[in-house]
């Protein structure tokens, strides 16, 4: 693999996804997080992994900062994130070959050793910009990073398809490269999307099960079979399957909701869950 050359990642959904103003997202982040300290459940054990939802603050913001909430607590190295690409269709998986992240709080720098690492672990991962440039997914999540984990260095990581080789492929490349690194890795996914309110409740519902059993096979059967939804299904499945490789043991979901909660509309509702996977 060649070596990552000076490249920055510019904010593609700053001022819609999330404020474009550093002083008013800071503050945003800071409320959302003193209201998910209030209500999280006991964790205990090291944080090897975890999900997180990815629409806009408004919506989502409440359920991905009770991660955040808990990873700023933890000494952490580099967060890597795990993606859908919803944008670009593309083979297996691309690493981000550049040297930062940008929000309006500033950049976020790559760990580029960890990087080019996973890039070069073989099967369908590799460095690319493909599915990086106005994806979301990521994106959204790097504020948070940036104001509960000030000093982690990040990866970024965009599944362009998500079949079952992809996510097997990428999860072995994560257990490979992170064992024994002061790392967590973050899948970012929402639920089912645009269902009337009590359909979309069963529907995610049967996603957070697995979720709390660690059945990442049954996850990847049901998203397969159509069953459930999840946008970020694939990357769900490999960061499951990753952090068990890596020692993780238990699951707990922190937050789950949908947008009909945030907005009284209950007419077409997208879910929302967030769970982190810890050692026993």
């Amino acid at each position: 693999m060649t070596t990552m050359t000076r490249l920055v990642r510019p904010p593609a959904v700053a001022g819609m996804f999330y404020s474009g103003t550093a002083r008013t997202l800071r503050r945003d982040i800071e409320a959302l997080v003193d209201e998910a300290v209030s209500e999280l459940p006991s964790v205990s054990g090291r944080m090897i992994g975890a999900i997180v939802p990815h629409a806009g603050y408004q919506y989502s913001g409440r359920t991905a900062a009770s991660v955040y909430a808990l990873l700023g607590k933890a000494d952490v190295e580099t967060a890597v994130f795990v993606g859908p690409s919803h944008r670009e269709a593309f083979h297996g998986s691309a690493v981000f070959p550049g040297t930062a992240f940008a929000t309006p709080l500033g950049e976020v720098a790559i760990d580029v050793p960890l990087a080019t690492a996973l890039a070069a672990a073989g099967g369908s991962v590799a460095s690319s910009a493909a599915g990086h440039r106005l994806e979301h997914a990521i994106e959204v999540q790097v504020p948070f990073l940036q104001v509960l984990c000030p000093q982690a260095k990040m990866v970024a990581v965009t599944m362009g398809d998500q079949g079952s080789r992809s996510c097997g492929d990428l999860a072995k490349a994560l257990a490979s490269v992170l064992k024994n690194r002061s790392a967590v890795v973050i899948a970012s996914s929402d639920l089912s999307h645009y269902h009337p309110y009590a359909e979309a409740v069963l529907l995610d519902r049967v996603v957070a099960g697995h979720v709390r059993s660690f059945q990442s096979k049954r996850l990847q059967e049901d998203l397969q079979h159509d069953r459930v939804e999840a946008c970020g299904g694939g990357p769900m499945v490999a960061v499951m399957t990753a952090a068990q490789s890596l020692g993780a043991t238990t699951a707990t979901v922190l937050h789950a909701c949908n947008s009909g909660d945030v907005t009284g509309d209950h007419l077409g509702v997208v879910g929302y869950l967030s769970a982190v996977f810890t050692t026993s």
